[in-house]
């Protein structure tokens, strides 16, 4: 992903963490800001890049929000940090250095490993949700191969128990976890459960695969989630899972 550069995107900071919703075309449906690209970060001619940024945590180099491009191919290099990413419209292949490709598509779920040496290529139009984490503190890992650095989320895992009794049946796969050890990325499902209230002790992408759950803050905000929605919650925020039935995510987790 072509990096950003500041000033680009105004990002307004709620005052407390809170659950942020992430929408396709920015918040209200407003649309994305059109991006100022760097012929050196591509092979190919300059594509039109546009993006809206929901959450940026400047200190620790996180950044959660939506971002579109045409056709381009990106100069070949250590990818600029650990992201997951869930694919809305288009495809893209990740190219190592012998030529070959991990291919992604619309539906599906990515995390790409910082430092990996590859490069980002497709044809025609892309649209994605995306959390990067790029700690500036910390020095890119010198990584010489691409091999296992592109993992495509299944979305039907073997899970593990995270806890399963009486009325609460939790379960969970983690797909990637990165080379610093605090990022993490899988499948996460509930059963019916009260989850009561408690502070997040991570920052937390969520896209919600199958199902629904009503999530509450503390000043009694009320959120309903189902099937295709996005949201992040950054860490410290305040909320109350109730789930009815069941719920099925894609999730990427953050623990700086």
């Amino acid at each position: 992903m072509s990096t950003f550069h500041r000033n680009e995107i105004e990002v307004i900071m709620p005052d407390q963490p809170r659950l942020i919703h992430i929408s396709p075309d920015g918040p209200n449906a407003e649309g994305l800001t059109q991006l100022d690209l760097d012929p050196q970060e591509f092979q190919s001619p300059l594509p039109v890049q546009t993006a809206h940024i929901f959450f940026e945590d400047i200190a620790i180099g996180l950044t959660v929000g939506v971002w579109d491009t045409t056709t381009m191919q990106e100069t070949f290099g250590p990818y600029p940090g650990d992201e997951f990413i869930s694919v809305l419209e288009g495809k893209f292949a990740m190219i190592d250095a012998q030529g070959d490709a991990v291919q992604v598509s619309k539906g599906d779920a990515v995390a790409l490993r910082n430092g990996a040496p590859m490069s980002w290529k497709q044809e025609g139009y892309l649209k994605k949700f995306f959390i990067t984490y790029l700690n500036p503190k910390v020095p890119k890992p010198d990584i010489k191969s691409a091999q296992g650095a592109v993992i495509v989320l299944d979305p039907h895992p073997q899970l593990s128990d995270v806890q399963d009794s009486g009325q609460t049946k939790e379960h969970a796969h983690v797909a990637f976890t990165n080379d610093a050890k605090n990022m993490t990325a899988g499948v996460w499902e509930s059963g019916a459960a009260d989850y009561g209230m408690s502070a997040l002790r991570a920052h937390k992408f969520v896209h919600v695969l199958e199902g629904e759950a009503t999530i509450l803050e503390t000043d009694g905000k009320v959120h309903q989630v189902a099937a295709n929605d996005c949201f992040f919650m950054p860490k410290g925020t305040e909320c109350q899972w109730q789930i009815q039935k069941y719920i099925k995510t894609y999730y990427a987790q953050v623990a700086a």
